[in-house]
Formats: structure tokens, C-alpha cells, sequence
């Protein structure tokens, strides 16, 4: 029982540092922040953060795999196959989920909403990324059959930096521009994706 009781207090901590480490990441920006702002935030030593987490890298990495999990969850809605559900109504409903999730968790963003992740950010997130993308190209298979494997690989990497680039400037606008804004991603995704099919876009 002892035991037990023990791997809980070490669960909750570790869910104390991560909720830490996301405020951090979301005020600070990846670079900006450090083990000691972290443990500050937790409102623990650093020597206590370090039993946990060796650095930034490794809590980065956990966090990570926490907002693959919760995206996965929040997605459970949007199907796997497009089928039943035309391209347009998979487009709106995968922006607004990705759209609700990103407000909902400021930190996201310092670790995917940008284009220029530092290499020891890079790989500390590569593997949440790399679940991410097989999802995103899965849609994108089963909204476009007719991509060769190689062409959807290669739209999908270019529709999350798409994502990705507009994401901070939505969340970031008021909520009375904020519509118009995802409506222009939207449109931007539609038109590119319709015409790397070879489909038309009108």
C-alpha cells in the first residue's frame, strides 16, 4: 500500500511539473525557459524537478506526449476514413478541433506551432510529431485515394507547416477576427489539397 501510495505522489508530481512546464513554455517561448523557472512554477526545488527530469529536453519530450495523447482524445470524433463524410466537412471539423485545442493549451504552441524548432527541440518532440503527421496523412489518404504515397507523404508535411505558420496568429487574434482567419486557412488547405489531387477547386 505504501508502494502505491508512493507511485501516486510521483504521478501527481510528475503532472504538476508538466502543467508547470506548459505555462512556462507558453509565457517564455522553448528557448526562454529553464529547469529552475519550471520547478519555480511547480512550486518545488530543482532538485526535487531532477528526480523526474534530467532537462528542459526530457520535460519538453514529456509534454509533448501528453498533447498527443489529449489530441488524440479530442480527434476521437473525426473519423479515420473520409467515408460518409465529404472533404470539406473532414477540412472544417479537423481545423476546429486543432483550432479549440490550441486556445485551450497555450504551451502547444512553443513546442509545434512553429517552423523553426531548434534541433534539441526537434528531437525531443519527434516522436508525438511523428504520430501527428501519420494521422494528419491518413486523412489526407482517405479524403484523396488517388495520391501516390510519396505525393501524400509530401502534402501532408506541407499542410501542417501551413497549420502550423497560421496557428500562433489565430490564437493569438481577437475572437471577432478569429473566424475570418481559420476561414482563409481553410481556404488555403482546400484550393492546395483539391489541386494536388488533380480535383477542381471550385
Amino acid at each position: 500500500m505504501a508502494e502505491v501510495r508512493r507511485q501516486e505522489r510521483g504521478r501527481r508530481r510528475i503532472e504538476d511539473i508538466l502543467r508547470a512546464a506548459a505555462a512556462v513554455f507558453a509565457e517564455r517561448g522553448y528557448e526562454g525557459t529553464t529547469t529552475n523557472a519550471v520547478a519555480a512554477e511547480a512550486g518545488i526545488s530543482p532538485g526535487s524537478l531532477y528526480q523526474y527530469f534530467r532537462n528542459k529536453d526530457e520535460i519538453a519530450a514529456a509534454l509533448a506526449e501528453f498533447y498527443r495523447d489529449q489530441l488524440a482524445a479530442l480527434g476521437a470524433g473525426v473519423p479515420h476514413e473520409s467515408e460518409g463524410l465529404d472533404f470539406d466537412a473532414l477540412l472544417t471539423r479537423v481545423l476546429g478541433t486543432l483550432v479549440e485545442f490550441n486556445i485551450a493549451h497555450p504551451g502547444f504552441k512553443a513546442l509545434f506551432a512553429r517552423t523553426d524548432m531548434p534541433t534539441t527541440l526537434r528531437a525531443a518532440v519527434a516522436p508525438a510529431y511523428g504520430a501527428l503527421h501519420l494521422r494528419f496523412e491518413a486523412l489526407i489518404g482517405a479524403a484523396f485515394p488517388e495520391l501516390a504515397p510519396e505525393d501524400r507523404l509530401r502534402a501532408t508535411t506541407v499542410a501542417i507547416q501551413l497549420v502550423r505558420g497560421m496557428m500562433p496568429l489565430i490564437v493569438e487574434a481577437d475572437q471577432n477576427q478569429r473566424p475570418a482567419l481559420v476561414e482563409e486557412l481553410r481556404l488555403v488547405l482546400r484550393s492546395y489539397l483539391l489541386s494536388r489531387a488533380g480535383r477542381p477547386t471550385t
